[in-house]
């Protein structure tokens, strides 16, 4: 595709995020002072009613862990999934049962469906036919060529996006021969190839992604797919481990690319709940200021000076004040040398001496407590400029609430 606007990453500003050596660097400086299209100017594409692409906010996805055909347990599993926040939900879509579940699904939620299809594309079309909003297809191992036409054609009357979703686990043989591996060269190449299968039968609502377990090669085949190509990408690591582990993998892989421009969808791969996903996908947006929802607990790190568990008062503190949606910010500081002035930044939180506590607003304090009391006055305290922000809609351009010191409190 192409656009006469591009944006230019230069070789310093790359040069600050990868700073170790090995194969994935190499391939990533290859491309340092090369163009790539960032967020604002990919192709906008719809799934149900979500803007992917085209400086549209950046999406949160999962995927169920039911049994799709099991349509009582994967409707109660998408209304908890968005409930935690997640804006589109992906169905694995084994067989005919499942793919034909989709229908009876969509008419029981509100959130966009997408069919996530491997091997068979006689699957992707009853999933099409049942109203998927999207369908994924893994072109590592769809084979039957003039299925996958008929595939595409299917898409197209019906307005829906495909993804191209390469993974460096399932490149097709001969592009595994031709790189020596599942490279990240051979990861766009495999986008590429669909991507020209698509563009010739006329079909260009596409969104592409790259996936590998491998941090660094899943960072170098975004960058040298967005350097090429105009489409929007769903963003993600594969298969990035379980607990911490996948958790650092999938926050520095996505977090690099999104801080690059690059990513206009996200999903986090973890096993177990899928709302641990979608957890972690906030996180990764907040702290890149990619969206600003819910409260955000930051504390000190403790030290032998500390007058309170920051640990489990932080902790306290998330549980009561979990259900809130505004934008806020909580410090918990463990002494008065790491606040107020430490976190004046945020918008409220609490530094111990002794037997008493200070509360304090954007670094002004503003009323100091008995510690008993800490805990109930801080929650009252935010619950209050949370309502505040709701009902009067003060925030800024960017998300932020426009509270400072104790006006108004």
């Amino acid at each position: 595709m192409a656009d006469p606007k591009r944006s230019t990453i230069t070789r310093l500003r790359l040069n600050n995020f990868f700073k170790a050596g090995g194969n994935s660097l190499d391939s990533i400086n290859n491309l340092l002072g090369s163009k790539i299209f960032t967020r604002e100017m990919t192709r906008r594409v719809y799934v149900g009613s979500v803007a992917i692409g085209g400086g549209a906010p950046i999406s949160i996805q999962s995927m169920t862990r039911t049994r799709t055909e099991d349509v009582e347990a994967t409707v109660q599993q998408i209304k908890e999934l968005k409930e935690a926040g997640c804006d589109i939900v992906r169905l694995a879509i084994p067989n005919e049962r499942a793919a034909k579940a989709i229908g009876e699904i969509k008419r029981q939620v509100d959130v966009p469906i997408v069919a996530d299809i491997h091997f068979s594309a006689s699957l992707a079309l009853k999933a099409i036919e049942s109203g998927a909003d999207k369908v994924r297809l893994n072109p590592g191992n769809i084979r039957n060529r003039n299925k996958l036409v008929d595939v595409v054609r299917a898409a197209s009357e019906r307005s829906i996006p495909i993804r191209i979703g390469v993974n460096a686990g399932s490149l097709h043989p001969e592009l595994l021969r031709k790189y020596g591996g599942p490279t990240p060269e051979a990861m766009v190449e495999s986008a590429a190839l669909e991507i020209a299968e698509f563009e010739r039968l006329g079909f260009h609502e596409i969104v592409v992604s790259l996936k590998s377990s491998d941090v660094m090669d899943t960072i170098s085949a975004y960058i040298a797919f967005a350097s090429r190509f105009a489409y929007p990408l769903h963003v993600g690591v594969t298969e990035a481990g379980f607990g911490e582990e996948g958790i650092v993998a999938s926050a520095i892989g996505i977090g690099t690319l999104l801080s690059l421009g690059i990513g206009d969808t996200i999903r986090v791969s973890l096993p177990g709940d899928p709302k641990k996903e979608v957890k972690v996908a906030h996180m990764i947006l907040r702290m890149l200021r990619l969206r600003y929802s819910g409260v955000r607990i930051i504390a000190c790190p403790m030290c032998g000076r500390h007058e309170i568990d920051v640990k489990e008062f932080a902790e306290r503190v998330g549980e009561v004040t979990g259900q809130i949606d505004a934008p806020l910010t909580i410090a918990v500081m463990g002494c008065h040398v790491n606040g107020p002035g430490e976190a004046r930044m945020a918008d409220l939180g609490i530094a111990p001496s002794r037997d008493k506590v200070a509360l304090f607003v954007r670094g002004e304090v503003i009323k100091v407590v008995p510690k008993e009391r800490a805990l109930e006055e801080l929650t009252s305290l935010a619950m209050k400029i949370a309502g505040q922000l709701e009902n009067n809609g003060q925030l800024n351009a960017h998300g932020r609430n426009k509270l400072a010191g104790g006006d108004g409190l």
